[in-house]
Order: C-alpha cells, then sequence, then structure tokens
C-alpha cells in the first residue's frame, strides 16, 4: 500500500494558529531532515488519521505532495489527542 498526502505550506505559527487549522479539519506537520531547510505544512486530518491504521502507514515511505513537488518521508514522530481520536501533530523526516 502507498500512501500520498497533498500538503500546502503552512504560513501561520503559533498556538493559536495552530488550533485554528484543528478546528478546521486540518492537521499542522513538520518535514525536516536531508540538505534542505524545514518546512511546516498542513494536511488534511481525516485523511492522515484513516491512513494512520494501517501498519505499514509507520514502516513505508510516504509521498508528500507539496506545492506540486513530491517528498518521500517516513513518520518520525506522531501526537494524538489524549482521549478522542485525533491527531495534533505530525513530524515527517525525509528519507
Amino acid at each position: 500500500m502507498t500512501f500520498k498526502f497533498n500538503a500546502e505550506i503552512r504560513s501561520s505559527q503559533g498556538k493559536g494558529a495552530s488550533r485554528r487549522l484543528r478546528h478546521n479539519g486540518q492537521i499542522p506537520a513538520i518535514v525536516y531532515g536531508g540538505s534542505e531547510a524545514p518546512v511546516s505544512i498542513v494536511l488534511n486530518h481525516d485523511d492522515l488519521n484513516n491512513a494512520q491504521i494501517h501498519e505499514n502507514f509507520y514502516n513505508d515511505v510516504i509521498t508528500l505532495v507539496i506545492d506540486g513537488k513530491e517528498v518521500a518521508v517516513k513518520v518520525q514522530a506522531m501526537q494524538r489527542h489524549p482521549f478522542k481520536p485525533k491527531l495534533i501533530h505530525v513530524d515527517f523526516k525525509r528519507v
């Protein structure tokens, strides 16, 4: 199973901006590693939440389409809500 997600670059930073994103059904994330600078992105929460149910999600290479450019990443860290089935933040590392 291959995982491919569309992502947008996140312009606003901070707790309030992240809360607004989560309220609108999106999830803040970051892509780091390699020779490029870290990039803050926004993903669709439901797409990511449905994919993370599969075990392969944590082991396979995931493709993120950021502004039309495909980036190969792996999940490095994932923060979940304490009791709701919701994701809070995801860290991706470039492969």
